[in-house]
């Protein structure tokens, strides 16, 4: 069966500083239309930063969508026309924990939504970490804090951690471990 949706009109309903929404129109495989909110949003970047303690480097910061504080590995989104996922990656580590690697890899990549937003999250490991300062957006307010890899993974497993990138990235290290 064919399952790709043909792409019939669009209508524009917001274009901010980081979204961009429409409501398209499209056919469905059976021939019918209907229609798809889409959010169009840049990619965006996570670093798993593990010290030689072998602890995960994990903000906390308060997110106002979900009205609360939670647990995230350091990420950010790309700047306007940026391509270089490893440089937002290196930037976005520096910016938020004060850390610079002595190695980075890429850890995979995730969707973030893909039922109604475009966003790809690019997910790197960073070991062998120097500190020194952080260097915050202006509008970014964070608490930065060590925590031990094993206690990181229960964390996940209790649901105490529950943004998806962060699982994300703890989980593969677990399996990378494996």
């Amino acid at each position: 069966m064919e399952l790709e949706e043909k792409y019939l009109s669009r209508k524009e309903i917001f274009s901010g500083r980081i979204i961009h929404v429409v409501i398209d129109t499209v056919e469905l495989p059976d021939g019918t239309e209907s229609t798809r909110e889409v959010a169009y949003h840049p990619d965006g970047v996570g670093i798993l930063a593990l010290t030689d303690r072998d602890e995960v480097l994990l903000v906390r910061q308060y997110r106002y969508p979900i009205e609360r504080v939670i647990y995230e590995i350091p990420a950010g989104k790309m700047d306007p026309g940026e391509t270089d996922t490893e440089a937002a990656a290196i930037r976005e580590l520096r910016e938020e924990t004060g850390a610079v690697a002595g190695t980075f890899e890429p850890f995979g990549s995730c969707l973030v939504s893909p039922g109604f937003c475009d966003e790809t999250l690019h997910l790197y490991r960073a070991a062998d970490l120097r500190f020194g300062q952080q260097d915050l957006d202006e509008d970014e307010f964070l608490n930065v804090e060590r925590i031990a890899f094993d206690k990181a993974l229960a964390m996940v497993e209790s649901g105490e951690i529950n943004d998806a990138k962060t699982c994300i990235a703890i989980l593969r290290e677990a399996l990378h471990r494996k």
